[in-house]
């Protein structure tokens, strides 16, 4: 199965995606968005800007876990990653995004 992003309305009537491996594994989780145009504009940076290196930004957490956050060009945050167990873990999330990013469908769940 191909990786693909699946678009949601929270309990709070935000919307918000999640950017899914093949396996329906999480890779990355994005910020809320107050409409569903902005959630779909949110998809569209992942893809664009998914592929560039640069716009990654590794960090660790107050527990010591890795996690990765993608930017987008105006340096706001697009999506975080789950917490991983190493920084190779995190570097693996990394590259799975940037292989599924740019050619991931979109199930729409909020119809």
């Amino acid at each position: 199965m191909a990786a693909y992003y699946e678009l949601k309305t929270g309990a709070n009537g935000q919307f918000h995606f999640n950017l899914k491996a093949g396996n329906g594994e999480i890779i990355l989780s994005s910020e809320s968005y107050t409409s569903k145009a902005g959630a779909l504009n949110g998809i569209e940076s992942v893809k664009t800007n998914s592929p560039l290196d640069e716009q990654y930004e590794r960090k660790t957490s107050v527990s010591s876990q890795p996690y990765f956050v993608l930017k987008a060009k105006n340096h706001e945050v697009i999506g975080r990653s789950e917490m991983y167990s190493s920084e190779g873990a995190r570097d693996k999330g990394i590259e799975s995004v940037k292989k599924n990013g740019t050619e991931a469908t979109v199930k729409d769940l909020t119809v």
